[in-house]
Protein backbone atom coordinates (compact mmCIF):
# COMPACT_ATOMS: atom_id res chain seq x y z
CA UNK A 1 0.00 0.00 0.00
CA UNK A 2 1.60 3.33 -1.04
CA UNK A 3 1.71 6.01 1.64
CA UNK A 4 2.08 9.70 0.88
CA UNK A 5 4.88 11.44 2.78
CA UNK A 6 4.59 15.21 3.05
CA UNK A 7 7.43 17.40 4.27
CA UNK A 8 6.97 20.82 5.86
CA UNK A 9 7.57 22.51 2.51
CA UNK A 10 4.75 20.48 0.94
CA UNK A 11 2.35 21.40 3.74
CA UNK A 12 3.27 25.07 3.49
CA UNK A 13 2.68 25.01 -0.26
CA UNK A 14 -0.82 23.60 0.16
CA UNK A 15 -2.20 24.93 3.44
CA UNK A 16 -3.85 28.36 3.57
CA UNK A 17 -5.57 30.03 6.50
CA UNK A 18 -8.89 29.93 4.65
CA UNK A 19 -8.50 26.16 4.32
CA UNK A 20 -7.56 25.82 7.99
CA UNK A 21 -10.54 27.90 9.14
CA UNK A 22 -12.94 25.82 7.09
CA UNK A 23 -11.45 22.54 8.29
CA UNK A 24 -11.32 23.50 11.98
CA UNK A 25 -14.93 24.69 11.91
CA UNK A 26 -15.99 21.39 10.36
CA UNK A 27 -14.04 19.47 12.99
CA UNK A 28 -15.81 21.25 15.83
CA UNK A 29 -19.18 20.80 14.15
CA UNK A 30 -18.55 17.06 13.97
CA UNK A 31 -17.65 17.00 17.66
CA UNK A 32 -20.83 18.88 18.50
CA UNK A 33 -22.92 16.42 16.49
CA UNK A 34 -21.22 13.40 18.10
CA UNK A 35 -19.88 12.44 14.67
CA UNK A 36 -16.26 12.62 15.80
CA UNK A 37 -14.14 11.32 18.65
CA UNK A 38 -11.20 13.10 20.23
CA UNK A 39 -8.51 11.51 22.40
CA UNK A 40 -7.02 13.89 24.94
CA UNK A 41 -3.30 14.56 24.81
CA UNK A 42 -1.11 12.27 26.89
CA UNK A 43 2.53 12.75 27.75
CA UNK A 44 5.45 10.50 28.65
CA UNK A 45 8.83 11.83 29.74
CA UNK A 46 12.50 11.07 30.11
CA UNK A 47 14.99 13.20 31.99
CA UNK A 48 15.51 15.28 28.85
CA UNK A 49 12.46 15.12 26.59
CA UNK A 50 8.68 14.78 26.44
CA UNK A 51 6.63 12.76 23.97
CA UNK A 52 3.10 14.08 23.39
CA UNK A 53 0.39 11.95 21.73
CA UNK A 54 -3.22 12.67 20.75
CA UNK A 55 -5.75 11.25 18.30
CA UNK A 56 -9.11 11.74 16.63
CA UNK A 57 -11.54 10.10 14.24
CA UNK A 58 -14.47 11.42 12.22
CA UNK A 59 -16.31 9.13 9.84
CA UNK A 60 -17.60 11.93 7.63
CA UNK A 61 -14.15 13.47 7.29
CA UNK A 62 -12.97 10.22 5.75
CA UNK A 63 -10.22 9.45 8.19
CA UNK A 64 -8.74 8.99 11.59
CA UNK A 65 -5.33 9.98 12.80
CA UNK A 66 -2.79 10.76 15.43
CA UNK A 67 -0.52 13.65 16.20
CA UNK A 68 2.75 12.75 17.88
CA UNK A 69 5.40 15.26 18.78
CA UNK A 70 8.45 15.56 20.99
CA UNK A 71 9.91 18.51 22.86
CA UNK A 72 13.21 18.64 24.72
CA UNK A 73 15.28 20.73 27.06
CA UNK A 74 17.44 21.72 24.09
CA UNK A 75 14.42 23.40 22.54
CA UNK A 76 14.00 20.81 19.81
CA UNK A 77 10.48 20.00 18.65
CA UNK A 78 9.47 17.34 16.10
CA UNK A 79 5.86 17.07 14.89
CA UNK A 80 4.25 14.20 12.96
CA UNK A 81 0.64 13.62 11.89
CA UNK A 82 -0.38 10.15 10.72
CA UNK A 83 -3.59 9.69 8.73
CA UNK A 84 -5.52 6.47 8.25
CA UNK A 85 -8.41 5.65 5.94
CA UNK A 86 -11.61 5.71 7.97
CA UNK A 87 -13.09 2.65 6.21
CA UNK A 88 -10.19 0.32 5.51
CA UNK A 89 -7.89 1.40 8.33
CA UNK A 90 -4.99 1.68 5.88
CA UNK A 91 -2.23 4.16 6.60
CA UNK A 92 -2.52 6.82 3.89
CA UNK A 93 -0.24 9.69 4.91
CA UNK A 94 2.71 10.68 7.08
CA UNK A 95 2.98 14.43 7.42
CA UNK A 96 5.50 16.72 9.09
CA UNK A 97 3.22 18.94 11.12
CA UNK A 98 4.89 21.96 12.72
CA UNK A 99 3.32 24.43 10.28
CA UNK A 100 0.03 22.54 10.40
CA UNK A 101 -0.04 22.94 14.18
CA UNK A 102 0.57 26.67 13.95
CA UNK A 103 -2.21 27.09 11.40
CA UNK A 104 -4.82 24.98 13.17
CA UNK A 105 -4.18 26.80 16.46
CA UNK A 106 -4.60 30.14 14.75
CA UNK A 107 -7.71 28.90 12.97
CA UNK A 108 -9.34 27.82 16.24
CA UNK A 109 -8.86 31.32 17.63
CA UNK A 110 -10.15 32.76 14.37
CA UNK A 111 -13.26 30.59 14.57
CA UNK A 112 -13.90 31.52 18.20
CA UNK A 113 -13.28 35.20 17.45
CA UNK A 114 -15.75 35.19 14.57
CA UNK A 115 -18.48 33.71 16.76
CA UNK A 116 -17.76 35.41 20.10
CA UNK A 117 -16.19 38.83 19.51
CA UNK A 118 -18.09 41.97 18.59
CA UNK A 119 -18.70 42.16 14.82
CA UNK A 120 -17.27 45.69 14.70
CA UNK A 121 -14.00 44.73 16.42
CA UNK A 122 -11.09 46.40 14.61
CA UNK A 123 -8.21 46.79 17.10
CA UNK A 124 -6.09 43.77 18.02
CA UNK A 125 -3.41 43.37 20.68
CA UNK A 126 -1.04 40.40 20.62
CA UNK A 127 1.29 39.16 23.35
CA UNK A 128 4.10 37.07 21.88
CA UNK A 129 6.12 37.34 18.68
CA UNK A 130 6.72 33.70 17.75
CA UNK A 131 5.26 31.40 15.11
CA UNK A 132 2.02 30.84 16.99
CA UNK A 133 1.47 34.58 17.40
CA UNK A 134 1.75 35.10 13.64
CA UNK A 135 -1.05 32.69 12.81
CA UNK A 136 -3.23 34.21 15.53
CA UNK A 137 -3.05 37.55 13.77
CA UNK A 138 -3.52 36.00 10.33
CA UNK A 139 -6.65 34.11 11.36
CA UNK A 140 -8.23 37.04 13.20
CA UNK A 141 -7.62 39.34 10.24
CA UNK A 142 -9.56 36.82 8.12
CA UNK A 143 -12.67 36.98 10.32
CA UNK A 144 -12.69 40.61 11.48
CA UNK A 145 -11.90 43.90 9.74
CA UNK A 146 -8.76 44.60 11.75
CA UNK A 147 -7.35 48.06 11.18
CA UNK A 148 -4.43 48.04 13.60
CA UNK A 149 -2.41 45.47 15.54
CA UNK A 150 -0.12 46.24 18.46
CA UNK A 151 2.38 43.61 19.57
CA UNK A 152 4.37 43.19 22.76
CA UNK A 153 7.05 40.67 23.62
CA UNK A 154 9.97 41.11 26.05
CA UNK A 155 12.55 41.17 23.24
CA UNK A 156 12.43 44.47 21.37
CA UNK A 157 14.11 43.07 18.28
CA UNK A 158 11.68 40.17 18.09
CA UNK A 159 8.58 42.36 18.31
CA UNK A 160 9.95 44.80 15.73
CA UNK A 161 10.71 41.96 13.31
CA UNK A 162 7.28 40.44 13.99
CA UNK A 163 5.60 43.77 13.20
CA UNK A 164 7.49 44.08 9.93
CA UNK A 165 6.75 40.53 8.75
CA UNK A 166 3.11 40.32 9.81
CA UNK A 167 2.31 43.75 8.43
CA UNK A 168 3.52 42.54 5.04
CA UNK A 169 1.78 39.15 5.11
CA UNK A 170 -1.56 40.32 6.53
CA UNK A 171 -1.77 43.73 4.88
CA UNK A 172 -2.55 45.49 8.14
CA UNK A 173 -0.71 48.05 10.25
CA UNK A 174 1.27 46.20 12.94
CA UNK A 175 3.02 48.32 15.55
CA UNK A 176 5.48 47.12 18.23
CA UNK A 177 4.82 48.59 21.68
CA UNK A 178 7.16 48.97 24.62
CA UNK A 179 4.95 47.86 27.52
CA UNK A 180 2.44 45.03 28.04
CA UNK A 181 -0.30 47.47 29.03
CA UNK A 182 -0.09 49.15 25.61
CA UNK A 183 -0.84 45.85 23.86
CA UNK A 184 -4.09 45.51 25.82
CA UNK A 185 -5.31 49.07 26.35
CA UNK A 186 -8.13 50.12 24.04
CA UNK A 187 -8.24 46.82 22.15
CA UNK A 188 -11.35 44.99 20.96
CA UNK A 189 -9.51 41.65 20.74
CA UNK A 190 -6.42 40.49 22.62
CA UNK A 191 -4.43 37.29 22.07
CA UNK A 192 -1.88 35.78 24.43
CA UNK A 193 0.46 33.42 22.57
CA UNK A 194 3.51 33.29 24.80
CA UNK A 195 5.84 30.80 26.45
CA UNK A 196 5.23 32.37 29.87
CA UNK A 197 5.07 29.92 32.76
CA UNK A 198 3.73 32.46 35.25
CA UNK A 199 0.69 34.71 34.73
CA UNK A 200 1.22 38.24 33.47
CA UNK A 201 -2.21 39.37 32.19
CA UNK A 202 -3.81 41.44 34.94
CA UNK A 203 -7.55 42.18 35.35
CA UNK A 204 -7.00 45.92 34.99
CA UNK A 205 -6.26 45.39 31.29
CA UNK A 206 -9.72 43.99 30.59
CA UNK A 207 -12.23 46.42 29.13
CA UNK A 208 -15.95 46.21 28.44
CA UNK A 209 -16.67 44.49 25.13
CA UNK A 210 -13.20 42.92 24.88
CA UNK A 211 -12.62 39.39 23.63
CA UNK A 212 -9.48 37.48 24.67
CA UNK A 213 -7.93 34.38 23.07
CA UNK A 214 -5.51 32.69 25.48
CA UNK A 215 -3.48 30.01 23.67
CA UNK A 216 -0.01 29.89 25.20
CA UNK A 217 -0.48 27.72 28.30
CA UNK A 218 -1.44 24.06 27.92
CA UNK A 219 0.07 22.60 31.06
CA UNK A 220 -1.47 22.50 34.49
CA UNK A 221 0.60 24.82 36.67
CA UNK A 222 1.39 27.10 33.72
CA UNK A 223 -0.72 30.22 33.08
CA UNK A 224 -0.82 33.52 31.19
CA UNK A 225 -3.86 35.10 32.93
CA UNK A 226 -4.02 35.91 36.62
CA UNK A 227 -6.93 34.27 38.50
CA UNK A 228 -8.36 37.74 39.17
CA UNK A 229 -8.59 38.28 35.41
CA UNK A 230 -10.37 34.95 34.90
CA UNK A 231 -13.02 36.05 37.41
CA UNK A 232 -13.90 39.10 35.31
CA UNK A 233 -15.01 37.24 32.18
CA UNK A 234 -18.74 37.11 31.54
CA UNK A 235 -18.35 34.19 29.12
CA UNK A 236 -15.65 31.50 28.98
CA UNK A 237 -15.36 29.08 26.05
CA UNK A 238 -12.79 26.28 25.70
CA UNK A 239 -11.97 24.01 22.79
CA UNK A 240 -12.77 21.02 25.03
CA UNK A 241 -13.72 20.87 28.70
CA UNK A 242 -12.38 17.31 28.87
CA UNK A 243 -8.92 18.39 27.78
CA UNK A 244 -9.07 21.73 29.59
CA UNK A 245 -9.61 19.83 32.85
CA UNK A 246 -6.20 18.27 32.29
CA UNK A 247 -4.30 21.21 30.83
CA UNK A 248 -5.88 24.64 31.39
CA UNK A 249 -3.47 25.99 33.99
CA UNK A 250 -5.11 29.42 33.72
CA UNK A 251 -8.16 27.94 35.48
CA UNK A 252 -6.38 26.03 38.24
CA UNK A 253 -6.59 28.61 41.04
CA UNK A 254 -10.19 29.53 40.28
CA UNK A 255 -11.29 25.91 40.31
CA UNK A 256 -9.49 25.31 43.60
CA UNK A 257 -10.92 28.35 45.39
CA UNK A 258 -14.41 27.92 43.92
CA UNK A 259 -14.52 31.18 41.97
CA UNK A 260 -14.76 29.20 38.71
CA UNK A 261 -17.14 26.32 38.02
CA UNK A 262 -17.02 24.02 35.03
CA UNK A 263 -20.76 24.55 34.65
CA UNK A 264 -19.97 28.14 33.64
CA UNK A 265 -17.54 27.03 30.90
CA UNK A 266 -18.77 26.14 27.40
CA UNK A 267 -17.32 23.83 24.75
CA UNK A 268 -16.54 25.51 21.43
CA UNK A 269 -18.24 22.62 19.61
CA UNK A 270 -21.54 23.49 21.31
CA UNK A 271 -21.07 27.18 20.53
CA UNK A 272 -20.32 26.42 16.86
CA UNK A 273 -23.50 24.35 16.77
CA UNK A 274 -25.54 27.28 18.05
CA UNK A 275 -26.53 25.76 21.39
CA UNK A 276 -25.37 28.84 23.34
CA UNK A 277 -25.66 32.59 22.81
CA UNK A 278 -22.20 33.62 23.89
CA UNK A 279 -22.32 37.40 23.59
CA UNK A 280 -25.50 38.65 25.21
CA UNK A 281 -24.34 42.28 25.44
CA UNK A 282 -21.89 44.51 23.59
CA UNK A 283 -20.22 45.24 26.92
CA UNK A 284 -19.60 41.60 27.80
CA UNK A 285 -16.01 40.44 28.35
CA UNK A 286 -15.34 37.07 26.73
CA UNK A 287 -12.56 34.48 26.77
CA UNK A 288 -11.60 31.63 24.46
CA UNK A 289 -9.12 29.38 26.25
CA UNK A 290 -7.38 27.04 23.81
CA UNK A 291 -5.24 24.02 24.61
CA UNK A 292 -5.45 22.36 21.16
CA UNK A 293 -7.28 19.22 20.04
CA UNK A 294 -6.38 16.33 17.77
CA UNK A 295 -9.65 16.82 15.85
CA UNK A 296 -8.16 20.08 14.58
CA UNK A 297 -5.05 18.27 13.33
CA UNK A 298 -7.17 15.56 11.73
CA UNK A 299 -9.56 17.94 9.98
CA UNK A 300 -6.78 20.15 8.64
CA UNK A 301 -4.52 17.20 7.89
CA UNK A 302 -7.17 15.50 5.74
CA UNK A 303 -7.63 18.72 3.74
CA UNK A 304 -3.88 19.00 3.21
CA UNK A 305 -3.59 15.33 2.24
CA UNK A 306 -6.39 15.56 -0.34
CA UNK A 307 -5.03 18.76 -1.88
CA UNK A 308 -1.45 17.51 -1.97
CA UNK A 309 -2.58 14.24 -3.57
CA UNK A 310 -4.51 16.14 -6.24
CA UNK A 311 -1.56 18.46 -6.92
CA UNK A 312 0.99 15.64 -7.10
CA UNK A 313 3.00 16.89 -4.12
CA UNK A 314 4.99 14.79 -1.69
CA UNK A 315 6.63 11.40 -2.05
CA UNK A 316 4.92 8.02 -2.31
CA UNK A 317 6.64 5.38 -0.20
CA UNK A 318 6.04 1.64 0.06
CA UNK A 319 4.58 0.48 3.34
Amino acid sequence: MPVLFLKEADVQQVLTMDMALEAVEMGFKKLGLDEAMNINRQRVVTDHAVLHTMGAAAKTLGGMGTKVYSTSRKGNAVFLVTLFDGKTGDLICLMQADYLGQMRTGAASGLATRIISRPDASKLGIFGSGKQAKTQVEAICKVRNIKRVEVFSPNQGHREQFAKEVSATCGVEVVPVDTPAEAAKGKDIVCTATKARDPFFIPEWLEFGMHVNAVGANYMGKAELFPEAIRRFDTIVVDSKDQARLEAGDFQVGLEDGSLKWSAVWDLSAVVGGRYQVREAETGITLFKSVGLAIQDLAVGMKVYQKALADGLGQMIDW
